[in-house]
């Protein structure tokens, strides 16, 4: 069996062909879990914007949701470490898809590996002003003020900002590549045999003295996805 890993597809956040491919990718790749994978782990970032109501959900979702559902009905594993577009998650994953929610970080062994996931927003020691920010998106005070924001409202302030979120994030991040590098050689030196993390939309598989780092890329331009199977980790496209 295998571990499939994959992140940042920032679902909605493109034109309606860009969507469609998106999915149609997203698609193969669960077709590949089902036929040989016993888990997958989304490494943050699926969707642009998610935020949960108590009786409301984006509608443009559902097919992705509906496909996650299959997984698990199927009894693979789903683990989902929340990024920097997914501070708003509450309980639906868990209890209407059978998904384990993780804040930033999963610690697990597989195939003897010990293995680090991370979305890894917030890494690099120049990003302070954003480690701010995160604190204040997360603060239940602020949650629980937004949703008095009719939906139909909300939802689409709520993208417009994550859109511009993206943008800066993509012209930022690229400069931090060699700090996430250096945190991943860090952590394999503490002991993990693999990190994993996504975040900065660059696919890369990079081989250390202790291990493996792999940043999983994105499922907007790369559409890359991570496979560990029968303990070797590899970083593969879709075709």
């Amino acid at each position: 069996m295998s571990l499939y890993v994959f992140s940042d597809a920032h679902l909605g956040s493109a034109s309606i062909d860009k969507e469609q491919l998106k999915v149609d990718n997203i698609r193969k790749l669960f077709r590949m879990v089902k036929e040989d994978g016993d888990r997958l782990i989304i490494l943050g970032d699926l969707f642009d914007f998610w935020f949960e109501y108590k009786h409301a959900m984006p509608k443009d979702q559902f097919d992705v949701l509906y496909m996650l559902r299959e997984l698990t009905q199927k009894g693979v594993q789903i683990d989902y470490v929340s990024g920097n577009h997914d501070f708003w998650m509450d309980d639906y994953f868990e209890k209407q898809l059978g998904i384990k929610i993780h804040q930033d970080q999963l610690e697990l062994e597989y195939d003897s590996k010990r293995i680090l996931f991370e979305h890894g927003d917030g890494l690099a020691p120049g990003d302070r002003g954003y480690r701010i920010l995160k604190k204040i998106l997360r603060c239940k005070l602020n949650i629980w003020l937004y949703r008095k924001i009719p939906v139909d409202w909300a939802i689409p302030l709520a993208k417009f900002v994550s859109g511009s979120s993206r943008e800066h994030s993509a012209r930022r991040e690229h400069h931090f590549a060699l700090d996430y590098e250096n945190y991943a050689e860090k952590k394999l030196i503490d002991g993990f045999d693999i990190v994993a993390i996504g975040h900065l939309h660059l696919p890369l598989f990079k081989e250390f003295n202790n291990g493996i780092y792999i940043n999983t890329g994105d499922f907007i331009n790369h559409f890359s996805y991570m496979k560990i199977e029968n303990g070797k980790a590899n970083l593969d496209y879709i075709k």
